[in-house]
């Protein structure tokens, strides 16, 4: 699928929740962060997730520090490369953020799973992100 058909299917939440995974939310990150830039970018995803969560009947799966810190990572990787084709491109020269556990470098299990975590930004508390644009 295209960028745009995906970003339209996860937009209007017609893609089905089952075709939906890790790599398919790296994907919408680095579109949303080529297209919008950071902060846009990272507005426009929590929406949209938040949305798609709902849609599902899952708005407890929605996490704010998870969500933030992935876009983190897109965006560093987007800022310390040339602008890659396309995403399979993207996540071939950084492929760290295949692993959906990478966010385990940064930050424990214990904050990870807190309901402060959940529902607002959280910092590491093992090692810095290597980048946080201001938001």
């Amino acid at each position: 699928m295209r960028d745009e058909e995906f970003l339209k299917a996860v937009e209007s939440c017609t893609l089905p929740n089952t075709a939906f995974h890790h790599r398919d939310h790296v994907r919408l990150a680095w579109i949303y962060v080529s297209r919008f830039g950071y902060q846009a970018g990272s507005e426009r995803m929590a929406a949209s997730i938040r949305r798609y969560a709902a849609h599902h009947g899952a708005t407890a799966k929605y996490h704010e520090t998870i969500t933030r810190a992935w876009m983190d990572l897109v965006q560093h990787a987007l800022t310390n490369a040339n602008p890659p084709a396309n995403f399979d491109a993207f996540l071939a020269t950084n492929a760290t953020l295949a692993d959906p556990h990478a966010l385990n470098a940064y930050y424990s299990p214990e904050l990870l799973a807190s309901p402060a975590a959940r529902q607002e930004w959280v910092p590491p508390d093992l090692r810095s992100l290597p980048s946080k644009p201001a938001m």
